[in-house]
């Protein structure tokens, strides 16, 4: 199976084959993904070099001209790094573009904690009017990535990570997808945490949803699976379970639910700094999201 890397390459390239008002912006990372669209397309396909501001600034100024900017580096120096440019070259200014990040909470270990933005998606939830994709296989991001791309003049961040669930599920953009049906409380899991999160509930009586587009956040389906799951009007719980910073979504569940009595249990990424890089399901086990820690704080939660 390609990674979800690996399919943003192949299938932008095809996208800027079939749009010409598509380009691509990068700062080194990536490039050799783009080998063949940069002959083909060497007006479309601009390397700025290690200048990740000038990324984001570039990408702006191509949307100012009516193009559609596909921008793409690790996240930590998408959307953290170059943050002011984010917030003044895109919204500010009234246009719209498509960040594609990688690298994510910790996918790759090695690099350290200058590689890792936990707190990526937190920090564009200060900014109107994005929306959030967080694939959980590769199948999924071809999904949102070529919705991203032929969303007229939105702005959207794509999430792309290395930790991604073992089969695709047949998702739709900007819905909660119902995995499974329960009546003890509800669990959102995001992106590539489904498969942890359906080992962590087996024998429980729970229903799982499944997000992928986790803004704008979908709270109709949430209200229709907490009324089904608790009775009307009847208190409810519901535990997130994220890839990245904890909470970063407990403020959409209450304002989904803000009209009945519920309990909310954010799980996700610590703001602690874990300094010992080991491999992707040690950095899990570390901040308790393996399917064994998971089951434990979900079922004490649920009581």
């Amino acid at each position: 199976m390609d990674t979800m890397r690996e399919r943003f390459a192949s299938v932008v390239s095809r996208l800027l084959d079939d749009d010409p008002r598509l380009a691509v912006v990068l700062a080194e990372i990536g490039k050799d993904g783009f080998t063949d669209a940069a002959r083909a397309h060497p007006d479309r396909v601009i390397n700025v070099g290690i200048r990740e501001q000038l990324l984001v600034g570039v990408g702006g100024g191509l949307a100012l001209t009516g193009m559609r900017p596909i921008l793409h580096t690790f996240a930590s120096f998408l959307v953290e790094r170059p943050f002011e440019q984010v917030k003044l070259d895109f919204r500010h200014q009234g246009v719209g573009g498509v960040l594609v990040s990688a690298a994510g909470s910790y996918d790759w270990p090695a690099g350290g904690y200058t590689h890792m933005a936990p707190g990526d998606v937190a920090l564009l939830d200060t900014l109107d009017g994005w929306t959030v994709q967080v694939p959980g296989h590769p199948d999924e991001a071809e999904t949102l990535l070529r919705d991203a791309a032929a969303a007229g003049d939105d702005s959207v961040y794509v999430r792309l990570s290395a930790h991604s669930n073992s089969a695709p599920r047949d998702i739709a953009p900007g819905r909660f997808l119902t995995v499974r049906e329960g009546r003890g409380g509800v669990v959102i899991a995001v992106g590539p945490m489904l498969d942890s999160v359906l080992r962590a509930v087996e024998g429980l009586d729970v229903t799982v949803l499944y997000a992928t587009t986790v803004r704008p956040f979908d709270e109709r389906t949430l209200r229709a699976t907490a009324g089904a799951a608790a009775g009307a009007g009847a208190a409810v719980d519901v535990v997130l379970v994220e890839p990245y910073l904890a909470g970063t979504s407990t403020a959409a569940v209450n304002d989904a639910l803000a009209d009945r009595p519920h309990r909310v249990l954010g799980l996700g990424i610590a703001r602690r700094e874990l300094r010992r890089y080991g491999t992707i399901d040690e950095h899990l086990a570390g901040q308790g999201l393996d399917p064994a820690s998971l089951r434990e704080r979900i079922s004490g939660f649920l009581g």
